[in-house]
């Protein structure tokens, strides 16, 4: 792992030397998730590397997991976070599934959540998992795919 780990910092530190950043990166191993973490301190330059809704972050974790897998010849997953974008991201997700639970439940009425990704939408499954009453539903198929937060009948 340790190979794993020096190569990743160093195949990240060139990605971001190509790009034309200051920003520094530490690689570390987390073994509950069983992935690379990779920790980017980007300084003002975080607006940048993040890109419109995390869609340069998740470019960054794509080409790193890519490059690391032709390097090594293994797939490895590689999660790329920087500043503090991921935790800030999973409270907001977090609270936008309970205000949805809230809502169904004084309503009644199903509450539909778009224009999440993939891990967006298992982040609030995971988050009302054990809510009471409350049930969580993706519906639909590729781009038009969807959360729905429902009260149990």
């Amino acid at each position: 792992m340790k190979e794993n780990i020096d190569e990743l910092k160093r195949l990240t530190d060139e990605l971001l030397v190509l790009m034309g950043t200051k920003a520094k990166a530490e690689v570390s191993f987390d073994q509950e998730n069983d992935a690379l973490v990779v920790s980017v301190d980007a300084g003002d330059e975080t607006g940048l590397l993040i890109g419109k809704r995390g869609e340069t972050l998740m470019s960054l974790q794509t080409i790193l997991g890519i490059i690391l897998k032709q390097k090594t010849g293994e797939w490895k997953r590689v999660v790329v976070n920087v500043g503090d974008y991921r935790e800030k991201e999973e409270d907001y997700l977090k609270n936008l599934g309970i205000s949805a639970a809230e809502r169904a439940r004084e309503t009644g009425e199903d509450q539909p959540l778009y224009n999440l990704n993939p891990g967006q939408r298992r982040i609030i499954h995971l988050a009302l998992a054990d809510e009471k009453g409350i049930e969580t539903e993706s519906v639909g198929e590729g781009e038009e795919r969807y959360l729905v937060v429902k009260a149990k009948k």
